[in-house]
């Protein structure tokens, strides 16, 4: 009996919210509503008195457009469709807009003045005023003063590529052992001037002790850079020994290709006589400091020189191996073997005083320059 009324009171439990969403408030007592009232009918709307709008003015009339053709419609198209344009037939295209009159001076905003934007720009006419001053093309003559900085700039100039330097060169300082017969030889140069400019001072010549100076010149020239490698030379040469004799020279020298030191001159002797050298020479370094140099030499004339034992063509030529060790590059002791030959009508002059045309030399001396 227990489990009987506990089910029934379980069943009727659960069946309470069920019927209380159910229940029907209008059973309640005093939950009668009233009636929704109806709503007042609207009077009828008066007929508004029609107006003719105003005419526009004449400025604002927009020109008349041509009549345009209705559109053809499909005959089982729908009243309301036509009215629509829903039914124009496929083959008939719509008319295109007509465009717009480009001429802007219809329209009322357009119609100003073009004479009161005034001019500007390029439109401006050519003036006749003078052109400015030109500016000074170094500012600091503003401040300085043109005579100041001219000298300023000058010794900038010859503090940074155009100086004046100076070298003295004593290529040959040689004593020479022949037989028995001892003698000297020197050959140098010295030059001053700047890159380009330079005046360059030679001398060379040779001799024997106990004897007189056998040949002895000196050459003044000016020398002018035409290229990097390259310089033109024109000056005077003086011959002491062993006839005293001057000369007009000119000539090139410079540093060929593969580090070979040319020249060639030529010479013309007061009296008309012509000579002419030319000499090469190479540095074949092999160690640092150990160098060998090979040089050579040719003399040559255009006629006979009979006071000064020379004779035309091919006169007399010198071929030298120098052996130097450089201490430091100012300063280099050094060994060789001279050698040297008279040719053609000069060999026949040498035989004619009892001089043996050829001869070879040891050499011994120093190279230095500063």
């Amino acid at each position: 009996m227990k489990m009987l009324s506990l089910a029934t009171a379980a069943a009727i439990a659960l069946a309470g919210p069920v019927a209380a969403q159910t229940m029907d408030h209008s059973k309640m007592p005093g939950m009668k509503m009233p009636a929704k009232t109806a709503p007042k009918p609207k009077p009828a709307a008066k007929p508004r008195p029609t107006s003719t709008p105003a005419a526009k003015p004449a400025a604002m009339a927009a020109p008349a457009k041509p009549a345009q053709a209705a559109p053809a419609t499909d005959p089982a198209c729908p009243p309301e469709h036509a009215a629509m344009g829903h039914c124009t037939p496929a083959g008939a295209a719509p008319a295109a807009p007509e465009k717009a009159d480009g001429n802007s001076s219809a329209m009322p905003d357009m119609a100003a003045d073009a004479s009161s934007t005034g001019s500007g720009g390029t439109a401006l006419p050519a003036g006749n005023a003078p052109a400015p001053a030109a500016p000074e093309p170094n500012y600091a003559d503003r401040v300085w003063g043109r005579e100041a900085m001219t000298g300023a700039r000058k010794a900038l100039r010859s503090e940074h590529g155009g100086g004046t330097f100076s070298q003295i060169m004593l290529d040959i300082a040689e004593l020479q052992i022949r037989k028995g017969r001892e003698g000297y030889r020197w050959e140098g140069e010295g030059w001053f001037g700047g890159d380009i400019d330079r005046l360059v001072v030679k001398t060379e010549g040779e001799g024997s002790f106990g004897e007189a100076v056998e040949s002895a010149e000196v050459q003044a020239l000016y020398s002018r850079a035409i290229g990097p490698y390259f310089n033109l030379q024109a000056g005077v040469r003086h011959d002491f020994e062993p006839k005293a004799r001057s000369y007009a020279a000119f000539g090139i020298e410079g540093l060929a290709p593969y580090w070979f030191e040319v020249e060639a001159h030529a010479f013309v002797s007061t009296k008309g006589d012509v000579l002419g050298r030319l000499a090469a020479s190479y540095d074949q370094r092999i160690t640092q400091r150990l160098i060998l140099q090979p040089r050579i030499e040719f003399n040559l004339a255009a006629q006979d020189v009979i006071e000064s034992g020379i004779g035309a063509g091919l006169s007399d030529a010198e071929f030298d191996l120098r052996l130097r060790y450089e201490i430091v590059r100012e300063f280099a002791p050094y060994v060789g073997i001279s050698h040297s030959s008279k040719f053609g009508r000069t060999a026949r002059f040498a035989r004619a005083e009892g001089e043996d045309p050829s001869a070879t030399t040891f050499v011994i001396g120093i190279r230095a320059w500063f």
